[in-house]
């Protein structure tokens, strides 16, 4: 038995007229039950709520505006789900709705929660449906789609693969609209190869706010904690199917063999830092060396406002981020010590090496 997680773009599900919405999740709903049937477990990531909002009640462009976005969203998910229901169930299947922001993400707590309560789910045979709750968060609404999310839930499960399925058929080394010359990319190995990749880009649709970088994002994410993933055509009826029945589709990304902690993915990948610290030259050689915790007199300067307790950005004397961690103290008390306002006999940790991670 293992843990999947398929992640469906906005873009695949929105479907044409030759096509519609209700025929794909039917599709996928028969595919993944069938699946269920050999004892994996699956967890689904689902967009779409805003595009189907849209089409529900005949707004032909994807609002710009945070406002109209959330309530597209909310007409759209309801519509969404109860789909996702009527097709499950056909097949003898519940579904539960798992909406999550980033803020739920912002604690060690809250990530556990949600992960117990995802494989409590899955414990019970239920098809859990993820989605950004973008019926009160703008952030994802307006910088990204459910990429980074499917890859954060991969790896808060402990799953075994990360399914990406888009609106292109694999990587290229370039735009292939745009481009006749790209070539295509079936395999890609490492973190360097990634990398590399980086420059690669792909125009967002009308309908999906992914595009490329945040697949290739999500990949570096799971990839490095030793997640497989697979990028493959979800327009294809049969690409899923094909990728359980382990066939060679679209683009596979290859774990890395030294996978890196869930508690390290989450202090590099799942919060949102509050504060900046600015190290020197003796610090920096410290946390990428030396194995150190970060102490209070390799501290240059801070910017932003952060209590104890609340996750911060460390950067070198390069202007290079080289790692993120939780700080043991406020903002307040090193402003107040670095200006001579406080003070301390022996330099204390500002954060410990266990709540730090560095950065590629």
């Amino acid at each position: 038995m293992s843990k999947w997680v398929i992640k469906i773009g906005t873009s695949v599900l929105r479907g044409d007229k030759s096509r519609p919405t209700k025929s794909i999740i039917e599709n996928y709903c028969r595919i993944i039950s069938d699946f269920k049937k050999k004892g994996e477990q699956v967890v689904l990531v689902s967009s779409g709520a805003v595009g189907l909002g849209c089409h529900r009640i005949g707004i032909n462009k994807r609002p710009v505006d945070v406002t109209s976005l959330q309530a597209t969203a909310a007409i759209g998910q309801g519509y969404l789900m109860s789909l996702y229901e009527e097709y499950m169930s056909t097949y003898g299947y519940n579904v539960a709705q798992v909406l999550l922001t980033r803020a739920d993400f912002s604690s060690r707590k809250s990530y556990r929660n949600a992960s117990n309560t995802l494989n409590r789910l899955l414990e019970w045979n239920i098809l859990p449906i993820v989605n950004e709750n973008d019926t009160i968060s703008d952030e994802e609404l307006l910088y990204g789609d459910n990429d980074t999310l499917s890859a954060l839930l991969s790896i808060a499960i402990k799953a075994d693969k990360l399914v990406l399925l888009t609106d292109i058929d694999k990587l290229y080394s370039s735009d292939p609209k745009t481009d006749r010359q790209a070539t295509p990319i079936l395999e890609v190995h490492n973190t360097q190869e990634l990398l590399n990749l980086k420059e690669i880009s792909n125009p967002n649709t009308p309908w999906g706010t992914g595009g490329i970088s945040t697949k290739l994002t999500a990949a570096k994410i799971a990839t490095e904690a030793g997640i497989k993933v697979h990028l493959a055509d979800g327009r294809k009826s049969t690409s899923l199917d094909d990728i359980f029945c382990n066939s060679r589709v679209g683009t596979v990304f290859y774990p890395q063999p030294n996978p890196v902690p869930s508690k390290k993915s989450w202090l590099a990948h799942a919060l949102h830092p509050l504060g900046t610290i600015y190290i020197d030259e003796g610090a920096s050689n410290a946390l990428k060396h030396k194995g150190a915790s970060l102490l209070l007199v390799g501290i240059k300067n801070i910017k932003g406002n952060f209590n104890a307790n609340q996750p911060i950005r460390i950067i070198d004397t390069n202007g290079n981020e080289i790692g993120r961690g939780i700080s043991s103290l406020s903002s307040t008390f090193i402003q107040n010590t670095l200006h001579g306002l406080q003070s301390i006999e022996k330099s204390p940790i500002v954060v410990h090496r266990d709540v730090l991670v560095l950065i590629n």
